[in-house]
């Protein structure tokens, strides 16, 4: 468990501190799939699959969105091999100006001390 503990203290430090991208190839497997909740504005798919997908669905998500505040509490481990993470995030959409505040829990699947599967749960409206 205390591989769990520290990977999941690892991934919540590089999300609040704005480096979701950079980390990627350091916690992730290869092979590891990314799922929404939804298929996001603009994608046809809710499945990102491999690490380089992953990363590029962050990049043009960063792209699009000037981010105000980005809150990730955790993480929450469900031992042998998951923890949650809930992310509260304040937005700007670059494209239409729309600002938004964007709730969520992801769920991540961890093998070989490396994240093998996320999958967002979103706030309904």
């Amino acid at each position: 468990m205390e591989d769990l503990v520290k990977l999941g203290r690892e991934f919540v430090a590089a999300m609040r501190e704005q480096r979701g991208i950079a980390h990627v190839d350091a916690l992730y497997a290869e092979h590891a799939e990314s799922v929404e909740a939804v298929n996001p504005p603009g994608r046809d798919v809710r499945i990102a699959k491999g690490s380089g997908a992953i990363k590029a669905k962050r990049e043009s998500w960063a792209a699009g969105h000037e981010i105000h505040r980005l809150d990730a509490d955790g993480p929450y481990v469900h031992p042998p091999n998951r923890f949650g993470v809930r992310f509260e995030v304040e937005v700007t959409q670059k494209e239409t100006g729309r600002k938004m505040t964007l709730s969520e829990i992801a769920i991540y699947t961890v093998e070989g001390s490396k994240i093998v599967r996320e999958e967002f749960f979103m706030a309904p409206k």
